[in-house]
């Protein structure tokens, strides 16, 4: 029965996260959809394991992070709570980061590459 609660208020609480950010970071639905995504989160693992997940040792920067945009969004700061969020829960996941960082300098290269010899083909006609 827990799990059913646990399960429903996540469900909840992503609900008001996507209607938060699709009405142009609405303060109140993004606030609500944190309190119930974390309320849910406890109510599925425990309170004890919710807390061991956000405080060990080598996930404690991203859980900064993240439990500090939670709070910036319930200050009413959207824009840079939901910012501050997504990088924390990016670096729980540290490997990641290093991928999509890895990712966008590939793509970076390759345009500044392609920008570069289609100058130089130029070059050559004229």
């Amino acid at each position: 029965l827990v799990d059913n609660v646990g399960i429903g208020l996540m469900g909840f609480g992503l609900f008001f996260l996507v209607f938060g950010v699709l009405f142009y970071f609405d303060s109140v639905l993004l606030a609500f959809g944190n309190i119930l995504f974390l309320s849910g989160l406890a109510f599925i693992i425990g309170f004890r394991r919710t807390a061991h997940f956000f405080f060990q040792r080598h996930k404690f920067r991203g859980s900064l992070f993240f439990l500090g945009g939670v709070a910036l969004v319930l200050c009413r700061w959207p824009i840079i709570g939901m910012l501050v969020e997504s990088y924390g829960f990016l670096n729980f996941h540290v490997v990641h980061v290093h991928l999509i960082y890895f990712i966008l300098l590939f793509y970076f290269i390759h345009t500044s590459v392609n920008v570069l010899t289609s100058h130089q083909h130029r070059a050559l006609m004229d």
